[in-house]
């Protein structure tokens, strides 16, 4: 079938290229509040779970050092944002509570 005839119109997003907006279309975007736009067409994500984060320890209580970790792990850790460090600290930080209370 032609688009000419169906009027359907289709597109295919590139993740790596994704469309910009016009001026216009952001002017009206960002004259909408919340609740007012259109969620419809985003996929729901049942199987992921958000948490938010714990509080940060102050910086004046962090040391500086040297450490060796397998690669695979940093790569892991790096592969989930910015401020991978603080979630390393913060997995190794339940490590240790989980011990403290265990034993």
């Amino acid at each position: 079938m032609n688009a000419r005839r169906t009027g359907t119109v289709k597109f295919h997003l590139n993740p790596q290229r994704p469309p910009t907006l016009t001026a216009a279309q952001k002017k009206t975007l960002l004259a909408k509040k919340d609740e007012q736009i259109d969620h419809s067409e985003i996929p729901s994500r049942v199987d992921v779970s958000w948490t938010r984060p714990g509080a940060l320890v102050p910086s004046e209580n962090k040391r500086q050092l040297t450490i060796r970790l397998d690669s695979d792990v940093v790569a892991f850790f790096q592969s989930t944002g910015k401020r991978y460090q603080s979630r390393i600290n913060a997995a190794l930080r339940e490590y240790m509570n989980a011990h403290k209370r265990a034993g």
